[in-house]
């Protein structure tokens, strides 16, 4: 599936913001476990110093009881004569061993010594929780029970230890699926509409550019785009508008020099002509006419090819049924005409009459019961000429293109013309961004298959109102050389 730039650039900047929320939530969900537990890690610490200082400054009687008492669901301590903690090594950078120090006002005298693991779930976060107690607190944890261990083993006065212990769940992100559904659709919503909004504003410019390429493409007005858009889309519109200019200088130029040299060929041929009367034999008399006249004929037939490339109309909607229609009620000879289906097709009406007309003539001449037709297919309208004639080699059939080609040998002008016909179908068909091909049949004859866009859903901004005004009022040189 081919999606378009805009779509592309959509998909990826929410996929981008997407990843990016994930992360971010990855990296606050970890951040709130280490502050919840270095909170809690505090909060024992500084139990386990005051309990310390109590037992330290109490008569030996009551540490027992002092012990009791600091006991609660949470947090157990013990005194014992060997520590609960049998490594020296601190986890957590050694911040509770800094937290107790502090409080005690220790400068390293005893010996403290912390233990951080994870243990698995299951288990009640202390032994002597209730079970009642352990299923409210399941419940509250969503069923989801990461459980932290902390000891702490503190030497005290005397020899003994002692000995701290709590337990602590990491606590789970407090978000209802409603309100996360509810946050994720809104933000992908909005996020989208904004961007599909900005996309759609950088977007339209390159879309206007493209259709305006096309346009000119098929023969369209020729005048410079007007410039839109990012200053990236600017300097390609420029580009495009000097290429466009190059273009049309290059045919306009190729194709005066050609109606001027056929032009001026009539002075020299008139002149001869005259001189040809003055010929007294008259067999070299009508050998000289005959040249002429077919030098004659070449000339006007240039001049009509000339004329066939020019840039003199503008293009218009048509409806292709009517407009072939029309094609084969002003035709002469015989031809039939098969309906298709009506679409609408953008042409210069004149122009592509001359080429239909120059290509039902052919097969009038060269065959027998042409037959035009036509269907809508996925590159535009196509439309088939087909007849019953001898057809045309197949070493030969890109050869018939080519300007004074004729497939018929004899240098009669009755039957085989001044080769021209098809080149400037060809050349029409071209100009209108369209195809034309020829095929021999398998039941006989020839094909002549012609291939033209449909019309542009939309108008085209492509010229300025001062540029439509300037074309409008000058005159085309081509057309008034070959006149």
């Amino acid at each position: 599936m081919r999606m378009g730039f805009r779509t592309q650039i959509a998909l990826l900047v929410v996929s981008v913001l997407f990843v990016a929320q994930v992360v971010g939530l990855w990296v606050f969900v970890d951040e709130r476990s280490l502050a919840v537990q270095a909170a809690i890690g505090s909060e024992a610490a500084g139990r386990a110093a005051n309990v310390a200082r109590l037992i330290e400054g109490a008569p030996s009687e009551f540490h027992d009881e002092i012990v009791a008492a600091a006991t609660s669901p949470l947090v157990r301590f013990e005194l014992t004569e060997e520590p609960s903690v049998t490594h020296t090594n601190h986890n957590q950078d050694g911040a509770v061993e800094a937290r107790i120090r502090a409080l005690l006002n220790d400068g390293f005298s005893r010996d403290i010594r912390v233990e951080v693991h994870d243990i698995e779930q299951g288990l009640l976060p202390l032994p002597n929780l209730s079970p009642e107690m352990a299923q409210m607190h399941t419940e509250m944890m969503r069923g989801t029970l990461e459980t932290i261990e902390m000891e702490v083993s503190l030497s005290i006065s005397g020899g003994r230890w002692l000995n701290v212990a709590t337990r602590f769940e990491k606590p789970p992100i407090q978000w209802s699926r409603a309100s996360t559904l509810s946050f994720v659709l809104t933000s992908s919503v909005l996020i989208l509409v904004i961007f599909w909004f900005l996309l759609t504003r950088l977007i339209r410019p390159l879309n206007e550019l493209a259709s305006a390429a096309e346009e000119f493409g098929r023969g369209g007005k020729e005048g410079p785009i007007v410039p839109a858009g990012p200053i990236e889309v600017r300097e390609l519109t420029n580009v495009l508008n000097e290429m466009q200019a190059r273009l049309a200088r290059f045919v306009a130029d190729r194709t005066q020099m050609l109606a001027a040299l056929a032009h001026d060929l009539r002075t020299p041929l008139t002149a001869l002509r005259v001189r040809a009367e003055m010929v007294e034999d008259p067999e070299t008399k009508d050998g000289i006419s005959t040249s002429l006249d077919e030098m004659q004929n070449m000339v006007e037939a240039t001049l009509t090819y000339a004329r066939g490339v020019g840039h003199g109309e503008d293009p218009q909607r048509v409806q292709i049924k009517d407009y072939l229609s029309g094609i084969y009620n002003d035709a002469q000879g015989d031809l039939k005409l098969q309906m298709g289906p009506n679409a609408e097709v953008q042409v210069k009406p004149m122009a592509l009459r001359r080429a239909l007309r120059n290509l039902i003539e052919n097969s009038q001449r060269y065959g027998y019961g042409p037959v035009l037709s036509w269907n809508v297919i996925d590159e535009g309208i196509e439309i088939c000429l087909d007849d019953n004639g001898p057809g045309i080699p197949e070493d030969r059939i890109d050869e018939v293109f080519k300007p004074f080609q004729r497939i018929e040998q004899s240098r009669s002008l009755e039957t085989g013309g001044h080769g021209l016909g098809l080149s400037i179908a060809r050349s029409i068909v071209l100009e209108h961004g369209g195809s034309i091909e020829l095929a021999n049949r398998d039941e006989g004859g020839l094909r002549v298959r012609v291939v033209l866009p449909l019309a542009m859903p939309r108008a085209i901004k492509s010229t300025n109102a001062e540029h439509e005004g300037q074309s409008q009022d000058k005159a085309d040189p081509i057309q008034e050389r070959i006149a």
